[in-house]
C-alpha cells in the first residue's frame, strides 16, 4: 500500500536524548568513494535531491572515503539551516582506517570531523567498529563519548558495528542512547534479533538499522550479487530469489521488502539508513520507503524460514566494515 511523504514527518528519539531522527536516513559512505570533481558534483546532487525530497537525517564517518564522505556532506549541510536536520558522525576510526579510542584520540577525532564538515556540532557520535578492541573502547572510548555527551558537545551516543553479539555488551554495560547495527537485522541475517534488540527493548536503547540489503543481494539477487561485500553463495542467492518470488506476488520489490523489514521486528528500531551515491538512487529507496507492503507478506515470508536463520551458507560468508548504510 501507498503511503504518503508525510511518512518522513515523524521523529523518533534516540534512547533518553533529545535527539530525534527520522525513520529513513540516509548513509553517506558511497559519497565519498571516488575521489575528483565530477564525484563532487555527484555527491552535492544526490544531497540536494534529498534535502528536496524531504530527508534530514544523515549519517557520515571520517573513515568514509578518507575523509571525503564528511567533506561533501559539510560542503552542503554547512549551507543549510543547522536545526532542520540530524546529523551523526563517528569517532575511533580514522580517515585510514587506524583505530584509536584513547580518551585523546576521541577528542581528537571528533574536533577532525567538525573541521572537515565545516560545523560546530554534530547530533550523535557514534563508536565506530571497535570490534578487535571491544575491552579498550569499553574503558575509555565509550567514557569519552559520554563525557562529551555530559558537556554538551554531542546530544547522544552510540556504538556502530557489523556484529550485534559484542553491540549487546555494551547496551548492558554502558549508558549509551543508540546503536547502529550494520548488515544483522535484515531478512537473510537476523544475528541481531536474538539478544541485542531484546537488551535494547529492556534497556530503552535505540537501533539504527544498516546494510539492511546486505551489501546488494537483497536489492537485487542477481547473478554475482554480492553479501557483506563478497560474492554472494548459492544457497544465499536461492534463498534471496525466493524471497523476491514472494514479494512479487503482494506488489512490492525485495529492495522493498527489506527496507521495511527491521521496523517490523522491534519497538527499539527508530531508523533505517540507505547508503545512496547519486540522485537517482535517493529517489528509488523514497520510492521504496513510501510503498509500505502488506502485513500479509511478512507470514508469507516468515515460511521460508528454515529454523529462523540462514543456516550453516551464513556462516561461510565473510564479514567487512558497514559502509551501505
Amino acid at each position: 500500500m501507498e503511503t504518503s511523504a508525510s511518512a518522513l514527518d515523524e521523529r523518533v528519539r534516540l534512547g533518553r536524548s533529545s535527539v530525534t531522527v527520522q525513520r529513513l536516513g540516509l548513509g553517506l559512505a558511497p559519497i565519498g568513494r571516488n575521489a575528483g570533481r565530477k564525484a563532487d558534483a555527484i555527491a552535492t546532487a544526490a544531497l540536494e535531491r534529498a534535502w528536496e525530497r524531504g530527508i534530514r537525517t544523515f549519517d557520515v564517518a571520517p573513515f568514509y572515503g578518507e575523509g571525503r564522505a564528511e567533506l561533501r556532506a559539510g560542503a552542503f549541510l554547512s549551507q543549510v539551516p543547522r536545526t532542520d536536520f540530524t546529523l551523526s558522525t563517528k569517532v575511533g576510526r580514522a580517515p585510514d582506517g587506524s583505530f584509536d579510542f584513547s580518551v585523546s584520540g576521541i577528542r581528537r577525532g571528533l574536533e577532525e570531523s567538525l573541521s572537515r564538515l565545516g560545523l560546530d556540532r554534530v547530533d550523535t557520535v557514534l563508536v565506530h567498529d571497535p570490534d578487535r578492541h571491544i575491552e579498550w573502547a569499553l574503558d575509555e572510548a565509550v567514557p569519552a563519548a559520554l563525557a562529551l555527551r555530559d558537556e554538551g558537545l554531542v546530544g547522544a551516543v552510540g556504538v556502530g558495528m557489523n556484529d550485534a553479539e559484542p553491540l549487546a555488551r555494551f547496551v548492558r554495560e554502558t549508558p549509551i542512547d543508540c546503536v547502529l547495527s550494520a548488515g544483522q537485522i535484515t531478512l537473510l541475517d537476523r544475528t541481531a534479533l536474538e539478544e541485542l534488540l531484546p537488551e535494547c527493548e529492556n534497556r530503552g536503547v535505540s537501533v539504527i538499522v544498516g546494510g539492511v540489503f546486505n551489501s546488494g543481494i537483497l536489492a537485487d539477487p542477481s547473478p554475482g550479487a554480492t553479501f557483506r561485500y563478497a560474492p554472494a553463495g548459492d544457497e544465499l542467492l536461492k534463498r534471496a530469489r525466493a524471497m523476491n518470488e514472494v514479494a512479487e506476488t503482494f506488489g512490492v520489490s525485495l529492495a522493498t521488502a527489506a527496507l521495511h523489514y527491521p521496523s517490523t521486528v522491534s519497538a527499539a528500531i527508530a531508523c533505517v539508513l540507505v547508503g545512496v551515491d547519486s540522485a537517482r538512487h535517493v529517489d528509488e529507496d523514497l520510492a521504496s520507503f513510501l510503498h509500505a507492503p502488506p502485513e500479509q507478506l511478512w507470514a508469507a515470508l516468515s515460511e521460508l524460514e528454515e529454523d529462523g536463520a540462514v543456516g550453516e551458507a551464513l556462516n561461510e560468508e565473510t564479514g567487512t566494515d558497514h559502509e551501505d548504510h
